[in-house]
């Protein structure tokens, strides 16, 4: 037992069933089931996920004026015909810019609530920079969740959102967004468990290429679920099944 253990127990207790207990055993679409024709984050992306029965993980980014978007990127270049910062355009304009390669355009966080209307579970990343306040975003992820019913969660890797969440909206479910990559010393070990207790988080999202990972299994064996991402082959996804408890797949990862 990591001498952390009764730290992590005592400051990032373990959800109960109620609130959480529909991660375990659920399959999520990263970014929706997108591929040739239908990009990521798309409404058409999402439409293929629930036409599988598939739960949805997407990503957020916050507007000018204060909106939540469902946009991976902080730059618009890659995904759009368009250039430069996500942050600097209205909703509205974010709205009216199409996804390349479709006929999509960036949809708001609420239009995907209207999409899904809690027919399969839903996984909000919300993006961060380390530089910028995170409370403008978190706020604006929390208005257009205000009356959703369906079985949902916001998580990042940033754990300043899951303490302002834990503040603010904790009847908002969150997890930890944890990767290991290039941070498996002592110094790393240390921050996982640091993030942890600051964030709070009902669940982890680890990255597959760190599975199995003793950290991993030390907090779910107490209670704490855990999603992996991103699953993208065969072995990824019994590697999964062994080591988590739902997987974030995408292209050959989707059985």
């Amino acid at each position: 037992m990591s001498l952390l253990s009764p730290l992590d127990r005592w400051l990032a207790p373990a959800p109960g069933e109620s609130r959480v207990g529909w991660l375990s055993g659920a399959r999520f679409a990263h970014r929706g089931l997108h591929g040739e024709g239908v990009p990521e984050n798309s409404p058409s992306a999402f439409a293929a996920a629930l036409a599988r029965g598939w739960g949805i993980e997407c990503d957020v980014q916050k507007s000018s004026d204060d909106q939540a978007m469902v946009f991976h990127d902080f730059e618009l270049d890659r995904l759009t015909g368009e250039s430069g910062p996500v942050n600097v355009r209205s909703g509205a304009q974010l709205a009216a810019i199409t996804l390349s390669g479709s006929t999509d355009t960036i949809p708001s966080l609420r239009m995907l609530l209207d999409q899904v209307a809690g027919s399969v579970p839903l996984l909000i990343e919300i993006k961060s920079k380390r530089e910028r306040p995170v409370p403008a975003i978190c706020l604006a992820v929390r208005r257009a969740l205000e009356g959703y019913r369906g079985p949902h969660a916001i998580m990042s890797f940033d754990p300043r959102v899951g303490a302002w969440f834990a503040h603010h909206a904790p009847l908002t479910p969150r997890g930890l967004v944890v990767t290991e990559e290039n941070d498996k010393a002592l110094p790393g070990r240390l921050r996982r468990h640091l993030w942890l207790w600051l964030a709070k988080p009902d669940f982890l999202a680890y990255d597959i290429r760190d599975l199995p990972s003793r950290f991993a299994a030390s907090q779910r064996k107490r209670g704490i679920p855990v999603a992996t991402w991103t699953v993208r082959s065969a072995e990824h996804r019994e590697r999964a099944a062994e080591h988590a408890d739902a997987p974030i797949a995408e292209g050959p990862g989707v059985a």
